[in-house]
């Protein structure tokens, strides 16, 4: 998890919560707003918890909105790990530093947002593409929503051994 900032055309800032899974490379939510503190944080994580179930661990950097009380009492009650980066390693954070990027590239340079419903329309059309059409090599060249549902569809197969000969 972490936070973009970007400015509409009159000047006025915004920010973008960024949300990816490490695994699926999913982006389950992008949430814009003029702010975002502690509380919308929580207000997010509890609808995406709805949807798409807790994570055991979130990794996200030590900005305000993520070391304050509001987050922290969330991730205690309902039992999920808060991974903290060192301060200046974003690295430690790579999957959303490198998505961050591309959607600073491919999303929030290519437009000029007037307004802020426009970036919310237009950066979620962004975020369908990048779950739905974009394929990602580290996933086999295949979007990331294709890749969790493949997951989800896998069944294990159980062999039964027996140890008696019949």
């Amino acid at each position: 998890m972490d936070f973009i900032h970007d400015q509409l055309t009159n000047g006025r800032r915004f920010r973008t919560l960024t949300i990816v899974d490490d695994f699926t490379r999913q982006c389950p939510a992008l949430w814009t707003d003029l702010t975002i503190g502690g509380a919308g944080v929580v207000a997010v994580l509890n609808r995406l918890a709805q949807t798409h179930g807790l994570p055991q661990a979130i990794t996200l950097d030590n900005g305000p909105e993520f070391t304050g009380k509001c987050l922290h009492d969330w991730a205690l009650k309902q039992g999920v790990k808060l991974n903290f980066t060192a301060p200046g390693k974003p690295t430690q954070n790579a999957f959303i530093e490198s998505f961050n990027g591309k959607f600073r590239n491919e999303c929030l340079n290519q437009h000029w947002f007037t307004t802020l419903s426009e970036a919310r329309c237009l950066i979620e059309a962004w975020r369908h593409e990048y779950n739905e059409l974009r394929p990602h090599s580290s996933l086999g060249r295949i979007p990331p929503n294709r890749f969790a549902s493949q997951l989800q569809n896998h069944q294990p197969q159980v062999i039964n051994f027996s140890l008696n000969p019949a």
